[in-house]
């Protein structure tokens, strides 16, 4: 339904409606350390059509056998709304249309959109493609009008066209005009090389909108961190499709990410494009395309990161508790994130205030325990540890402070062996351990790959009989920091320790001249943190 009406409405609109056209199943999935197989690609591609992508590109059919297979089995899979297109390249030089094996690799994807690209950059003609400037411009449009001539529509992405416009702007512009005169009804003028600057994609970008009429697109790579910004841009030039990826993976420096660009469109330029409340779900859908792809979510990625809306600075802290434009562009609840006050020695009495009342407890301001608690979060920061990162110590912490906290279990005593027979044997870590629960003392044993290791195995066979919720909780990542190297290998050591179970994630921490010491501060944390959470 989608495809049938986008005509209808380009001509209907006085201001064309944006199309979202996203690109992370095949442009993404060449980035470095991604790779999707065909399950993953048929996850994603539900999940952007939930968010209300209006393309997908789900791959070259004519590339590898696992696009081949998704083609195959995305017919059967329900979308709401999204249309699947099918990527590939003009014929080959040495090929007739009817027999090149691309395109008729385009066509067994049985999509009803295809996006074709061909060489706008004279260097390219003549030293990838090695043909004639002329031969270039006939694959272009003889692929196009082929496609055509079997029902598919045409999207066709002017590869390098602004390297190109700048090297040689006539030529450029003959492979644009040739694509609009064989029946392409999208031209996406790309920033392949990742290399122009705004102002030069203006400027480009305008020139040709007044010399062609079918409406044109932008597809922009990140090599000069300018993808963002080109694609808003173009869209500010007239340009009514917007390429880009999930979080901007892709190769080299990836593409344009349309996480920024969808939030800046809506919530900076009032251009919808997802549909009503839609956009408070980008945040999940960023973190699960980093799940999918195994990758660890950029924190610090604008709108949707984990520190994109985090105040540290107690001034900061105060004033946002006033009122939350002095320091935020924008509400966090907008793309689905939340604000966060993070607790330092930068921070400040309201800062304090601000998470004892966040965690259901009340103390007021003048409560000398408000200002012990600051001293000796101050202290301990000076000693090493951090707790912007470690927020499940952090609460420990000011609930014992506050007084509404008892430790679940104590450590009576540990004794740990590292044992290595022979020189080409890997070493063997045994830990034995006497905790109290109540009044009942267990003592137990366990080996591990490392002492860290087999202290954790040895922790939790003593208090799971206590505590069977602890069968749950998973060991996510574990960070050991030299915190001065000046001592040598008696230098204090930051231990963080990322634990999780099936709701919530939760990070602790650990400090001592003994990194045995400083994990088991971190792995006790993370145990009393969750027996909190159970409570």
């Amino acid at each position: 339904m989608l495809d049938e009406n986008l005509k209808e409405r380009d001509q209907e609109s006085k201001v064309p409606v944006l199309e979202l056209y996203d690109t992370t199943l095949r442009d993404g999935a060449q980035a470095e350390d991604v790779s999707f197989s065909v399950e993953d690609k048929l996850r994603i591609a539900l999940k952007l059509d939930e968010l209300g992508v209006q393309f997908i590109e789900g791959g070259w059919p004519g590339a590898n056998p696992k696009d081949i297979e998704f083609f195959r089995v995305v017919k059967a899979t329900p979308l709401a709304q999204a249309t699947v297109v099918a990527f590939g390249s003009t014929r080959k030089a040495s090929n007739p249309v009817h027999s090149d094996s691309n395109l008729q690799a385009l066509l067994l994807a049985e999509t009803n959109t295809v996006t074709l690209f061909g060489k706008c950059w004279t260097l390219h003609v003549t030293e990838a493609l090695g043909t004639t400037l002329s031969k270039n411009v006939e694959l272009i449009g003889d692929s196009i009008e082929f496609l055509r001539s079997h029902g598919r529509r045409v999207f066709f992405d002017a590869e390098h066209f602004f390297d190109g416009y700048k090297t040689d702007p006539n030529y450029a512009m003959e492979t644009v005009r040739k694509a609009a005169e064989s029946g392409a009804d999208r031209i996406i003028l790309c920033d392949t090389n990742g290399g122009s600057m705004p102002w030069e994609v203006r400027d480009i970008f305008e020139s040709v909108k007044r010399d062609c009429a079918v409406p044109l697109g932008i597809h922009a790579h990140n090599d000069a961190e300018m993808a963002v910004a080109n694609s808003l841009v173009a869209v500010e030039a007239g340009a009514i499709q917007v390429q880009g990826t999930i979080n901007g993976i892709g190769e080299r420096c990836g593409n344009a990410n349309l996480c920024s660009v969808l939030a800046n469109l809506e919530l900076k330029m009032n251009r919808p494009v997802l549909g009503t409340g839609r956009l408070a779900h980008l945040r999940n859908v960023s973190n699960y395309v980093s799940e999918v792809a195994n990758l660890l979510p950029n924190k610090r990625q604008p709108y949707i990161g984990d520190t994109a809306f985090a105040h540290k600075g107690g001034v900061h802290i105060a004033a946002v508790q006033k009122n939350p434009i002095t320091y935020e562009h924008v509400q966090p609840e907008s793309v689905g994130n939340h604000r966060r006050v993070l607790i330092s020695d930068h921070s400040g009495r309201s800062a304090v205030l601000k998470k004892i009342e966040s965690l259901g407890l009340t103390l007021e301001k003048d409560n000398p325990q408000v200002q012990a608690l600051l001293s000796s979060l101050k202290d301990l920061e000076f000693e090493g540890y951090q707790f912007e990162g470690a927020e499940g110590s952090f609460e420990l912490l000011l609930r014992k402070a506050v007084g509404s906290h008892t430790p679940s279990f104590e450590l009576l005593g540990c004794r740990i062996i590292v044992e290595k027979r022979q020189a080409h044997e890997t070493p063997i870590s045994e830990v034995t351990i006497m905790v109290k629960v109540g009044d009942v003392v267990e003592h137990t044993a366990a080996i591990g790959a490392g002492p860290v290791n087999a202290l954790d195995h040895a922790l939790r066979k003593a208090l799971e009989k206590f505590y069977p919720q602890l069968k749950e909780v998973k060991l996510l990542d574990y960070k050991v920091r030299v915190l001065s190297g000046s001592l040598g290998t008696g230098s204090k050591v930051r231990v963080l320790i990322e634990s999780g179970d099936h709701k919530e994630k939760w990070s602790t921490v650990g400090v001592s001249e003994n990194i045995i010491e400083a994990s088991w501060q971190a792995l006790a944390d993370s145990i009393e943190y969750k027996l909190l959470r159970s409570k």
